[in-house]
């Protein structure tokens, strides 16, 4: 119903990101109401992102750090979900152990291509909701994908389709949507799958990916780089629910933290996160800063157990041989 603003050459918003130098931000003044959510979450990808900054974990690995985000979870809900890669035999297996436990949460979902081959794998293992890569930005679509934004829309939301047709729920992850045209292709894109939630009744997810970590947290900032304004045009201008929309950080300018704190702050449900930031690059939000985030803008920490967090500490230096820094918080 929504077709994106389709260009002959692709806009890389040069005078931002202009490459032979520090990306620049630029200021509109524009004041955005902040709007936080009554239930915020947390949800985790370190058995997908995180593992692909280290050596893979092993099976049992896996299940035991699953275990150890059910503990400080704590039946409280607010670690709702895990993301599991579902591409290797051992990936499989992982999946199939951590469910045999039984654990409402964190509730595992998967992550695929855009890529109908690879949906099989997720009717396969009998997944009730997985993330869909979806790649935003014109330096994707065009340099990356060789497509149009037509032809990148159509293939996103063909995939996307075949979730809904299946009974699934697609987690629709916006790739490099900082470095995006966001009226020009987010937001019909978003509107697009808006209008596949309501005809099918099934709550179709948008992830806001800051892919390069350039995310900016300011007041009055302008697009593509502004956290708000992102999470506010997602809400107000696609009609995303505040409970379909997450934020996806990385922490390559030290803003990992504040971005994802300021996507609930604006309206957005859920942040992604790994255990300790592990991630591509310098890492993803880390879980545990965001569980301190939501214990000061909620006043409470529910159920969760924070002792837990020194175990996975303990854990996670013995038997992965990961170094913390010692003056990590």
């Amino acid at each position: 119903m929504y077709n994106p603003v389709d260009v002959l050459k692709p806009n890389l918003y040069k005078s931002i990101f202009p490459y032979s130098e520090i990306p620049k931000v630029v200021f509109n003044n524009i004041q955005l109401p902040m709007e936080l959510p009554e239930n915020i979450w947390i949800t985790d990808t370190t058995f997908r992102d995180g593992q692909q900054s280290m050596s893979f974990m092993t099976v049992k690995q896996i299940v035991k750090i699953y275990d150890y985000l059910h503990e400080l979870d704590n039946g409280s809900g607010v670690i709702c979900q895990s993301e599991f890669f579902l591409y290797s035999d051992k990936d499989r297996k992982a999946v199939e152990k951590c469910r045999e436990r039984g654990y409402e949460f964190p509730q595992i979902t998967s992550w695929i291509r855009a890529d109908k081959r690879d949906f099989k794998l997720v009717k396969d293992m009998k997944i009730k909701e997985t993330g869909i890569l979806m790649s935003c930005s014109d330096y994707h679509i065009f340099n990356k994908l060789n497509k149009t934004r037509a032809e990148a829309m159509k293939m996103y939301l063909d995939i996307a389709y075949s979730a809904l047709e299946n009974g699934i729920v697609p987690r629709c992850h916006f790739e490099d949507i900082t470095r995006a045209d966001f009226y020009g292709f987010v937001v019909p894109l978003a509107k697009n799958l808006m209008e596949m939630s309501k005809d099918s009744k099934i709550n179709v997810k948008i992830r806001a990916c800051d892919t390069l970590g350039v995310g900016v947290s300011h007041v009055g900032v302008e697009l593509p780089r502004s956290v708000s304004a992102i999470i506010h045009g997602l809400k107000y201008y696609a009609k995303v629910p505040s409970e379909a929309i997450e934020w996806h950080g990385h922490n390559d300018y030290y803003a990992a933290v504040t971005n994802s704190t300021t996507s609930w702050l604006y309206g957005g449900s859920s942040v992604n996160t790994t255990l300790f930031g592990i991630g591509e690059r310098v890492g993803n939000t880390p879980l545990e800063a965001m569980v301190i985030e939501y214990a000061q803008i909620k006043g409470n920490v529910k159920s969760m157990n924070l002792k837990v967090i020194n175990e996975i500490e303990k854990y996670f230096e013995k038997e992965l041989n990961y170094d913390i820094p010692p003056k990590t918080p």
